[in-house]
């Protein structure tokens, strides 16, 4: 094998839980929060995807160490050193906030899908849902985590579609680098959204949750021990964190860009519907024939892709939490008939989900509300990690340094303020 070859198959070996992370962030939530952002905002919160990763970074490495130096998730470690409510209360609005997230999710992927063919949505939805289930369920971790590594390629169709569209260079480097700030409930709305599902509370269970998979994987972990970790298995950890946050903004970056330059610029403010998110990527394929066609294939497959990414996370992180907050078995690597209570949350959590469907929910509108639910659920969850990263009897040597606490309470403090901004906002506005 060349080296040059084999150097690239060391790095992708690398890649794990971080990329994982970092592709479901895009999920359909994040598409049309960011598509949202850009089609009312156009490039004035460009901003934020270059500010927010440092913090990004941070959160997801801490949560991500967590994992793999104690061998066990956040629920149970909150569990151990923290009072049971506050443990509850936060389970508790992770699973509100991540069903309503899987519920908005499924009915995107049913509209994408629907684009593509005119089969009802109950029909694609009811699908879908029977999918995820079970892939989620029944493929073992290793071949699992290797296919969700491959469904993160779906994120690329945005960043393709900025750099071949004519774009106003100047003018948005000039918004990436210069932040624009409004005193109004719509843009503290919106940014909230898109802190909310940039820095999403489900990240945080389900990496530091794989991360404790991939040590039992490596057999670096003993029954009732702390797993054997070494500065080698941190400094891999960390690659394949900034890796997959760096993905994951690049993606949001170019979401924004591209739903500024085609939806803002043409007085198209506000995405009502799958098809309004459509026609963002139709300048990828304007000199083919069915341009409108090949769009939507475009977009379609990005959603489904991403869909069939991010709901299998959503679901699994609801679940590592509620099982690891109550002492039950948990874990991707376990059989079904070892964890009946781990899967059968991964299945009622999607079962929900599809059943909001149901009951006139739009789509689109929802994906933007949850992910500001998730926005005001993150602060206190943040509190909590940097707490537990920064104590020594909990993570030994590798606890948190000056800078990592540093990103970690100014992560805390901008999402709450962001949340208090929208709150105080709709009372007053």
């Amino acid at each position: 094998m060349p080296v040059r070859l084999q150097s690239v198959k060391k790095v992708l070996g690398l890649l794990g839980p971080g990329l994982i992370t970092g592709a479901a962030d895009d999920d359909p939530s994040g598409i049309a929060t960011y598509s949202q952002a850009g089609a009312q905002s156009g490039y004035a919160l460009l901003w934020t995807a270059l500010f927010m990763l440092p913090l990004q970074i941070a959160v997801q490495e801490s949560c991500a160490r967590i994992g793999a130096v104690t061998g066990k998730g956040l629920a149970r470690l909150m569990r151990e050193h923290y009072s049971k409510p506050v443990l509850y209360i936060a389970v508790l609005l992770l699973l509100v906030a991540n069903t309503i997230n899987i519920g908005a999710d499924i009915g995107a992927l049913a509209a994408a899908a629907q684009l593509l063919l005119p089969l009802p949505l109950v029909l694609f939805s009811v699908l879908f849902t029977v999918l995820i289930i079970l892939l989620e369920v029944l493929l073992p971790y290793r071949v699992y985590s290797r296919v969700l590594k491959w469904l993160a390629v779906s994120l690329l169709a945005y960043p393709l579609t900025a750099l071949i569209i004519s774009e106003p260079w100047p003018t948005i480097l000039r918004a990436t680098f210069l932040p624009h700030i409004e005193l109004s409930f719509s843009f503290f709305f919106v940014i909230t959204g898109v802190l909310g599902t940039t820095i999403s509370p489900y990240m945080f269970f389900w990496q530091a949750a794989e991360e404790t998979e991939e040590v039992r994987a490596q057999h670096l972990q003993r029954a009732n021990r702390k797993p054997a970790i070494t500065r080698r298995f941190i400094r891999n950890l960390r690659i394949d964190n900034v890796t997959g946050m760096v993905f994951s903004e690049i993606g949001t970056w170019a979401i924004i860009v591209v739903a500024a330059t085609v939806l803002h610029s043409h007085g198209l403010t506000t995405i009502r519907t799958s098809a309004d998110a459509a026609r963002a990527l139709e300048p990828l394929v304007h000199s083919f024939p069915q341009a409108g066609y090949l769009a939507k294939l475009i977009f379609a497959t990005g959603i489904i892709g991403l869909g069939l990414l991010a709901i299998p996370v959503l679901a699994g992180s609801s679940s590592y939490a509620l099982t690891e907050a109550f002492g039950w078995p948990e874990g991707l690597d376990r059989k079904l008939t070892k964890a009946w209570a781990f899967y059968g949350i991964i299945v009622g959590g999607t079962l929900i989900g599809l059943l909001l469907n149901f009951i006139g929910i739009d789509p689109v509108k929802a994906l933007v509300y949850s992910a500001v639910i998730n926005g005001l659920v993150a602060a206190p969850l943040l509190a909590l990690i940097a707490l537990m990263a920064s104590n020594r009897a909990i993570m030994g040597r590798y606890r948190s340094g000056w800078l990592s606490r540093l990103l970690l309470w100014l992560t805390c403090l901008g999402m709450g303020a962001a949340a208090l901004g929208t709150i105080a906002t709709l009372w007053h506005p």
